[in-house]
């Protein structure tokens, strides 16, 4: 049997565009899939690897494969005046906002290396999401039938600081998590957040009055996802 690679590497891609990242992710992803698929028709046992990516994105508009067209409300032309990309998508999820001042995460796990359950693997990547917010003073909660982050969940005021839609084949992910941080929600007035009307969309500095800094983040966060997937970090470069 296989033995188990429970180490993560992490690679900082800085700030890139949604195809570049999308790029880097269906390499290491069908990287992935090559390996488990001859393991499995050559009867080798060759261990495949984890990645976890940290990306903030130029501002780009994807849409999910569940989601619909009609939750961009904006045409061709206000996308262009406004220097905001989009890109359908075949991550899980609706529609969402990726931009500057939010930190994006795509693990690329084989799960075989973990667990094999995505309904476990997305209440784990919630949980370290919630974990860090806990660090900051704030309750992050699920909200029942909404993958991703909220606040003040069953009240009126409920928001969402954190988006996420995910992609599963062979136990290989890809796609991730959106934490807003010093995001400017303004971008999000031009969608419908998640599909989900009437709904409010909140960041780390909105919440904490003060401009948040991305390393503490970041360095909270991947404490918290180590932890949970009972998993080694070790920082990679492309």
């Amino acid at each position: 049997m296989t033995q188990k690679n429970k180490t993560i590497q992490l690679i900082e891609l800085g700030l890139k565009s949604y195809q570049e990242a999308l790029a880097v992710q269906e390499k290491l992803f069908n990287q992935t899939i090559a390996i488990k698929r001859a393991n499995r028709n050559q009867q080798q046992q060759t261990q495949t690897e984890n990645y976890l990516l940290w990306v903030e994105h130029t501002p780009v508009i994807t849409l999910g494969k569940s989601g619909k067209s009609e939750h961009l409300l904006l045409d061709e032309n206000q996308l262009k005046k406004k220097g905001i990309e989009y890109y359908p998508t075949n991550r899980g999820g609706d529609i969402t906002f990726h931009g500057p001042g939010q930190l994006v995460g795509y693990p690329i796990l084989d799960l075989d290396n973990f667990f094999t359950d995505i309904h476990k693997y997305l209440r784990f990547l919630e949980e370290a999401i919630i974990l860090t917010l806990e660090e900051y003073g704030l309750k992050g909660a699920r909200s029942d039938g909404e993958t991703g982050v909220w606040l003040d969940v069953g009240t009126p005021f409920a928001r969402k600081i954190c988006a996420m839609g995910v992609k599963a084949s062979r136990w290989v992910t890809m796609h991730g998590f959106a934490l807003n941080i010093n995001t400017d929600l303004s971008y999000f007035e031009y969608i419908v957040p998640c599909g989900i009307q009437g709904k409010a969309v909140t960041s780390l500095e909105k919440e904490l009055g003060r401009n948040v800094p991305f390393e503490e983040v970041k360095t909270k966060l991947k404490a918290h996802f180590a932890h949970l997937f009972e998993a080694e970090m070790q920082q990679e470069e492309l």
